[in-house]
């Protein structure tokens, strides 16, 4: 997902309970910890499809977008590693 686009798939918070078997209010209390990562619009909230991959995973957003930086520059590093241990 770019930074110009929406995410794919969003839910309600009332799906998600439903999905994860669990009751509407955990799925708020989990909203509210912080540990499900939720977007509110005025009163309504939406959980994008990827909050729920980052609960399951152990990820959280801010770790994501941090490896997948490091992996997009990993072939630059591996070139100044080379350039370095080769003297030049």
């Amino acid at each position: 997902m770019s930074n110009n686009t929406l995410p794919d798939t969003v839910y309600t918070p009332e799906q998600v309970a439903t999905m994860l078997q669990l009751s509407k209010n955990t799925v708020y209390e989990l909203i509210g910890r912080g540990e499900l990562v939720a977007k509110r619009f005025g009163r309504v909230y939406r959980v994008p499809a990827s909050s729920l991959n980052f609960m399951f995973t152990g990820l959280d957003a801010d770790l994501y977008a941090a490896e997948q930086a490091d992996a997009a520059s990993l072939t630059q590093v591996h070139k100044v590693l080379s350039v370095v241990r080769s003297g030049s």
